[in-house]
Order: C-alpha cells, then structure tokens, then sequence
C-alpha cells in the first residue's frame, strides 16, 4: 500500500497544510480518507480529480468532511464529458443530509447521492475494493470512527480524532503504520474523550505494539515538535510527524 499524505492540519488549515485528508492506494485503486478545509485543492497534486474510486469520512466535523460540498460541485457539475457517477462514501449516520445542509443550495435534497453513493459506516470489518477494512467508534463529541486498512498482508490504521480508549488500542493492536491524531499538547489541554496528546498518541503506540508512527491532526496553535519529543518518550519505535505531500510506504 502507498500512503500519502494530502493534508494533516488539526482544526483549520495552516499556512502549509490542508486540514485532515489521506489518499491510500494499492492494484490501481484509490481510497481517500477524510477531506478536511483545503483538501480538495491540495488532492490533485496526487491524484486526479475524477479518479478517486472510494472515500471514507471518519467523522463530520469541518476538518474531516467540509470540501466534500466543492467535490460535489466538481462532480456534480462536471461539463466536460457530462456528470459523473456516484463514488462510494462511507461515512457515519446522516452523512447525506449534513453535506446537504452544509452546501445549503444544492438543485433537490437528493442531489448529493446522485454523485456520492452513500454507505453508512458501523463497528465491523468489511471490503473496500481491494482493502479489507475494520471500523471502530472511537472517543469523540460526535459519532466518530478509526479504520484500519488491510492489504497483501500489511495493515494502517487511522485514528481519526479521539481521546484515549481501549477501541483505538484493539483497532491499532500490531499494525504496521499508525496515523493518529495529537492534537494537544501534555499538561496544557486535558479534556476527556476529545483528543490525544503527543503523550498519548505514544501510549497507544506502545500498548498496540505498532511497527511505526505518525503523528497528524496538529493544530497552527500547538507545537509539533513538543507532541513529537512527548511521543517518543513513551514510544520506542519509529515515530515521526505526517507533512503533507509526503508518501509511505507500507
């Protein structure tokens, strides 16, 4: 598989970076998760416009799903060549209706899945094109979900945005690559079921017993370079931080 990040802004999108969107590939199929504020725009450095064949939404805040609305226009709306057909998303309950909402004009209330073929995510394990995935709800305000992904014997796992808990830790156990999010900063923010610290982005590594990590989801206000250091002392293994634009492979 080839990991690449497109962008890993936390909250809003920085002078450098998109927020949250991963594009995951393998045998010629493309899967993208997450596109956060700026991500659409950023993606066609990787990726063209109309090749994605699926997209995976963690969750529905902003950063993790707001350009959705443009790649509706650019889907819907497509004049050369005529409109395109749905692309499968998978997303929690009622993502059809908060894109919907969010775009607030589109021509009927059916619009979106006339070029998104909406699937609704739950816990479990099931097949995307040629990946195997495993979904867990994960700790958030909103319905939020992490996903491993699974191919040729190798494995990722995504946090998406979560605090400390045991689904994370069962979801990550082993794998290969762990993108997960470190939004806070150790002994400045603690709010329970919200975001993971450096710190504890490093405890899950550990505890999963994963082969590498990468850390993402960090905000203009907070410091990589302190959620990296607070990382590394509870994680022994490679651990570094996700740049957008950078590719891995796994």
């Amino acid at each position: 598989m080839k990991l690449t990040v497109v962008g890993c802004s936390g909250s809003f999108p920085s002078v450098d970076s998109a927020c949250s969107s991963y594009l995951v590939e393998a045998e010629g199929f493309r899967l993208l998760l997450d596109m956060g504020n700026g991500a659409l725009g950023a993606l066609q450095r990787h990726c063209g416009l109309y090749d994605l064949d699926a997209i995976f939404l963690s969750h529905l805040h902003a950063d993790h799903c707001i350009d959705m609305c443009v790649y509706f226009v650019a889907r819907y709306y497509r004049h050369d060549g005529g409109r395109c057909g749905t692309v499968p998303v998978y997303g929690p309950e009622g993502t059809e209706h908060r894109l919907t909402t969010a775009y607030a004009d589109t021509p009927a209330t059916s619009s979106m899945s006339e070029v998104f073929d909406f699937h609704t995510v739950r816990p479990g394990t099931f097949e995307i094109g040629p990946f195997t995935v495993r979904t867990e709800r994960v700790a958030h305000p909103v319905e939020a979900y992490g996903i491993r992904v699974e191919h040729g014997g190798r494995s990722l796992t995504y946090s998406g945005d979560t605090g400390a808990c045991t689904a994370l830790d069962e979801l990550a156990a082993g794998t290969d690559l762990f993108l997960c999010e470190a939004a806070f900063t150790a002994g400045k923010e603690d709010v329970p079921d919200l975001h993971l610290n450096g710190r504890e982005a490093g405890e899950t590594a550990r505890r999963a017993g994963v082969g590498r990590l990468l850390l993402t989801h960090i905000p203009p206000w907070t410091d990589p370079q302190v959620n990296l250091w607070d990382a590394r002392q509870a994680y022994a293994g490679p651990a570094e931080l996700a740049a957008p634009g950078a590719s891995y492979t796994v």
